[in-house]
């Protein structure tokens, strides 16, 4: 998976980048074939100081895509808070997912029962 990484009014030092990329790294476990990430890191002067930094993160993957963006005092709460709500939203998705391939083989299981009688 590819991740892009655009600082805005905020330096982009080894120690963002790496928890930036080990946070995004982490979500690939649902399975769901992650294709790329964009993230957008930017610090907003005229915001007021408990949400000056605002983090936006854009999951590609197959099907639609997953968006989330959060404002916070510090940036790593930030983007804690923002990889938490791309994991419900990539939770919520695999369980349709595995949800709807549950039901079409229960459905084939009584198919296969009624003709067999």
């Amino acid at each position: 998976m590819q991740i892009h990484i655009s600082p805005r009014d905020v330096k982009l030092t080894a120690a963002i980048h790496s928890y930036v990329a080990q946070k995004i790294e982490s979500l690939e476990h649902f399975g769901l074939g992650l294709i790329g990430a964009h993230v957008a890191l930017w610090h907003d002067d005229q915001r007021a100081f408990k949400h000056a930094f605002v983090v936006k993160v854009h999951l590609a993957l197959p099907g639609p895509d997953i968006h989330a963006e959060d404002h916070g005092h510090d940036l790593y709460q930030a983007i804690n808070v923002v990889t938490d709500r791309l994991a419900e939203q990539l939770r919520h998705r695999k369980s349709k997912l595995v949800k709807g391939s549950r039901e079409k083989s229960r459905k084939e299981k009584v198919r296969r029962q009624v003709a067999a009688t």
